[in-house]
């Protein structure tokens, strides 16, 4: 449950994923999702195991971090803007293992790149008083939030691929555009935000 709430709610990584998805098929998608997932477990490992000082050291990175954040964002808002869709959305894509890597890769920095994630994660671990008591417990904690995230990536992936044969090129053209379009206004609060800091 704590990995599909930091998951769940939609923001510029859900409209990625779902991009990607329709775009170039159910396995970016995940690779896409299991990046986001991967960071969650990474930073929820910070909250569990009580890693004070390199979440404070995070922290004071965090100009930087946003602004890496916000930039990538921004470039791939732009990237999906002027992407063109295959033509024929019911073949998938012959996507290799290593060509997934780019998006789980670009994911995981782009989540990891929110170092206010870390204080959802023991916001949330210290409201509902879940706290590791010792070393089995805080895998157990973080494992328990990876595969919570990944399950809320695997479902939304699924539920999203069974759309995409009815998308037309037309369709994935204005899917490209919306979603490339909100993820520039992502990119642009999160580059706003920094500069009013």
């Amino acid at each position: 449950m704590l990995g599909v709430s930091i998951a769940a709610p939609v923001g510029a990584i859900g409209v990625l994923c779902i991009r990607r998805t329709l775009a170039e098929g159910r396995w970016v998608g995940l690779a896409t999702g299991m990046g986001a997932a991967t960071a969650d477990a990474v930073y929820g490992a910070f909250a569990a195991f009580g890693i004070g000082a390199l979440a404070s050291l995070l922290t004071s990175f965090s100009p930087f971090l946003r602004l890496f954040g916000g930039a990538f964002l921004l470039y791939l808002g732009i990237m999906t803007l002027r992407a063109k869709p295959p033509e024929n959305t019911e073949a998938s894509p012959n996507t290799s293992f290593k060509g997934l890597w780019k998006p789980y890769i670009t994911t995981f920095a782009l989540t990891l790149s929110n170092p206010m994630t870390i204080f959802a994660f023991i916001g949330i671990f210290a409201g509902l008083g879940v706290g590791a008591t010792d070393f089995v417990s805080s895998v157990i904690t973080v494992l328990g939030v990876f595969l919570g995230s990944a399950g809320w990536w695997v479902l939304l992936v699924f539920v999203v691929s069974l759309f995409r044969k009815a998308f037309t090129a037309r369709w994935l053209r204005a899917v490209n555009l919306l979603s490339g379009g909100i993820i520039c206004v992502f990119a642009s609060l999160i580059l706003r935000d920094l500069f009013l800091m």
